[in-house]
């Protein structure tokens, strides 16, 4: 397999893909069923594209292997997900980065996620490796900030 691997901005026909990386992830996994009754399907997705929000995926040997999507009204970073026997290669750094540069060139002075309160987690060492910062932990979520750069 070629480590060559490609980013572009996410379109409305990738949607079905993001689905399979989506429940596919090794931490914060969701099922189909799960994401369902969050409201998160083909047609939610779409319409979000049409409104708010935006993402980039990653592809490798003409697979979607990895996608992130931010939320332009709100700020936040909606959805990093990497296919677990992709990680590692730097896929997720340049999706969160281009959603980032995304965000805020759109405008706002403030991102934010939410990820598991359990630090221990790979997730939350590589948001705070990218100068996220823990703000709250809330309803069992740990919410984190990162603010425009004064360079930006």
């Amino acid at each position: 397999m070629s480590e060559n691997w490609t980013l572009r901005r996410i379109e409305k026909t990738d949607i079905p893909a993001l689905f399979i990386v989506r429940v596919a992830t090794r931490e914060n996994a969701l099922s189909m069923e799960t994401l369902n009754q969050l409201g998160i399907t083909l047609d939610s997705v779409a319409t979000m594209m049409d409104t708010t929000h935006q993402g980039w995926l990653c592809e490798m040997d003409n697979k979607v292997v990895g996608f992130a999507m931010g939320n332009r009204k709100t700020g936040e970073m909606w959805v990093l997900a990497v296919l677990p026997e992709y990680e590692n290669r730097g896929m997720g750094k340049a999706l969160i980065l281009a959603v980032e540069n995304w965000l805020f060139s759109e405008g706002l002075e403030e991102l934010w996620l939410t990820t598991d309160i359990d630090t221990t987690l790979r997730a939350y060492g590589f948001y705070r490796h990218l100068g996220w910062q823990d703000s709250e932990i809330r309803d069992g979520c740990r919410y984190m900030k990162k603010f425009r750069p004064q360079n930006a």
